[in-house]
């Protein structure tokens, strides 16, 4: 088994060389306004345009939960827009929104897309914030979809 290296740091500034791609799970609501994507929607604009107008036009693509979506955001950098989430959570949620299956089904073609690349995979805790996921269900995922595979992955805890 491939170990994940976890780093204290942003994952919007993967701490790698050569081609990068940052993962993170979104929701399959088209909301995108909490949690991660405020940090990568102040880096770049792109990933969060091109998921509103992925899930606007859903009835003609593949939007929906299990699907990724890649962005270029520069030479060396892609954002990888995941959809392992049902809805958000709200004040009458019973449950959280993670659908682990969903996460599981958007990591292969991360997966795929990374050694084509020949990318390094940087990632917040995916599932495990505004998601309501746990990181050791989780974590088994990133483990068998790409460590496993040999792809170079980071996890950045944020904070001091």
């Amino acid at each position: 088994m491939n170990a994940i290296r976890y780093v204290q740091g942003d994952a919007t500034s993967p701490q790698a060389k050569g081609v990068k791609i940052i993962a993170h799970v979104c929701n399959d609501r088209g909301g995108w306004g909490r949690g991660f994507v405020l940090a990568l929607s102040r880096r770049w604009p792109q990933p969060e345009a091109e998921y509103r107008r992925w899930h606007r036009d859903r009835a003609r693509n593949d939007f929906g939960l299990g699907a990724a979506q890649f962005v270029r955001v520069e030479p060396y950098v892609w954002v990888a827009n995941l959809v392992g989430q049902h809805g958000t959570r709200t004040a009458r949620s019973t449950g959280a929104p993670v659908r682990y299956e969903a996460i599981d089904a958007a990591l292969v073609p991360l997966a795929d897309r990374a050694l084509a690349l020949g990318a390094s995979v940087h990632v917040p805790r995916i599932g495990c914030g505004l998601a309501g996921g746990s990181w050791d269900r989780v974590e088994p995922l990133v483990v068998g979809r790409l460590a496993d595979r040999g792809i170079p992955v980071t996890v950045y805890d944020f904070g001091a």
